[in-house]
């Protein structure tokens, strides 16, 4: 860990103790370029926040919204909830937020922290001969070195996304013949040492297929381990049958009472097959709604208007959620119809370095951005409603600009963040400062 600035380490982490508990320690004591972030040890339960801003209602001009309202508040946190929400209280003794804008933490619901070049040196993408297999292939050769330090790499990942103001993770985990646990059990080392900051739900993901390498008793094996959602991969590119894989994927899930979340990159007519196979098994057995997903599901960004409806609306009678890494250029997701037909959507950065993508930033901010460029979504209200993407559904107002977040009693998961309101916050992407999770102050930085 770098040295503070003027500060001892031992030092600081009394520092640390001591504004938890309720002293004052302005934000700009602390710099986030000289400390490491996930070594702030906290002890106490007790959180004090003074010159929080939260927004508290519209503006409008006739029925057009234009303006968001804000104010500055007194927040105490407790035992992991909100326990005080109060007019400010400028002279307390207590954290100062310096009028930033509180917003709800932000979740990634579509990462692979199991296999990542982060924290390692750098290296660009490798693409293998033949697709998808051909990335297996690759996979089968460099899986053995990349999981000698993957616990180590998985923990530096996690505090990249802290640092952009995400608590929450799913994370895809690979389950094939050639990790068989290991990676997983790497992974929960990992997340092991990051509970007090971070949480996760993790996917046992088939990245070689079910059967195209026999991953099934794998599977089954992680299926009784601490996981949450089974996952799968183009069923019938991959497996060569659509309804065999899904049938083992959906028995497991309900063997085991887990979720289903599926990697769909299949954009033809094998892709459509897929979903509406799934939709038939979800409605079959109902206690899999509201706890199954369809990842990327590109095949929704290829059928015409009228499919794209009728598929909305199937996906929305069934509670299955979509959770889409947002791409552009040619293939522009149908996001706009999926929430006129009360589908779930969330988004997730997927890849971040690795031989898959290099481009990932760790900002789920960045991807509310992006939909809301592709999809037009530059007023103010559409800004802000924006926002929902990347923290899981969670928006401080609602549609009529009624406070609804947060509310005392409520986990204490969220940023301080530089912006005046959650529309700029999506616009701007701006900075995160700083990130509590379940009253855990995580990360504290300045300008």
């Amino acid at each position: 860990m770098n040295n503070l600035n003027h500060l001892s380490r031992k030092q600081f982490i009394q520092n640390a103790a001591i504004a938890v508990a309720g002293a004052s320690l302005p934000l700009s004591t602390l710099s986030a370029k000289s400390i490491n972030p996930m070594h702030i040890e906290i002890k106490s339960k007790m959180l004090k926040f003074k010159n929080v801003r939260l927004e508290t209602g519209f503006i409008y001009d006739e029925a057009d919204v234009i303006g968001t309202k804000t104010d500055l508040f007194y927040v105490e946190v407790e035992n992991g909830k909100i326990s005080k929400i109060g007019s400010n209280q400028a002279n307390a003794d207590a954290i100062d937020a310096k009028g930033l804008l509180m917003l709800p933490s932000f979740r990634d619901m579509h990462i692979h922290l199991d296999k990542t070049f982060y924290g390692d040196k750098w290296q660009a993408i490798r693409r293998g001969a033949g697709g998808v297999k051909g990335m297996i292939a690759l996979e089968q050769k460099i899986l053995p070195d990349l999981l000698k330090n993957s616990t180590f790499k998985a923990e530096k990942l996690i505090e990249l996304l802290q640092s952009k103001g995400t608590g929450f993770a799913r994370s895809h985990v690979n389950i094939e013949p050639t990790s068989k646990l290991q990676s997983l059990k790497n992974l929960q080392k990992a997340l092991e040492n990051k509970h007090k900051s971070f949480s996760a739900e993790i996917v046992a993901f088939p990245q070689h297929g079910v059967y195209y390498t026999d991953s099934v008793p794998y599977l089954k094996e992680a299926a009784q381990m601490d996981i949450d959602f089974i996952g799968g991969v183009d069923p019938y590119s991959i497996d060569g049958q659509i309804e065999k894989t899904m049938d083992f994927t959906v028995q497991l899930a309900l063997d085991n009472q887990k979720g289903i979340d599926i990697h769909l990159h299949e954009s033809g007519e094998s892709g459509l097959k897929t979903v509406e196979y799934l939709i038939d098994k979800v409605n079959e057995n109902p206690t899999l709604k509201g706890k199954t997903f369809l990842s990327h599901c590109f095949v929704l960004g290829k059928i015409d208007k009228v499919k794209q409806e009728e598929i909305a609306e199937k996906l929305g009678a069934a509670q299955i959620g979509i959770v889409s890494t947002i791409p552009f250029g040619g293939l522009i997701m149908p996001i706009p119809t999926l929430y006129k037909h009360n589908v779930t959507v969330m988004t997730g950065n997927d890849s971040i370095v690795d031989h898959w993508n290099t481009f990932g930033t760790g900002s789920v901010l960045q991807k509310a951005n992006l939909m809301a460029q592709l999809y037009g979504y530059s007023s103010e209200f559409l800004l802000s409603r924006s926002l929902k993407i990347a923290t899981g559904g969670t928006l401080p107002l609602n549609d009529k600009g009624v406070k609804q977040w947060p509310n005392v009693g409520d986990q204490a998961d969220f940023v301080l963040i530089k912006a005046s309101c959650s529309a700029e916050a999506v616009s701007r992407i701006s900075d995160v400062e700083t990130l509590v999770h379940k009253g855990e102050l995580v990360k504290i930085s300045q300008d």
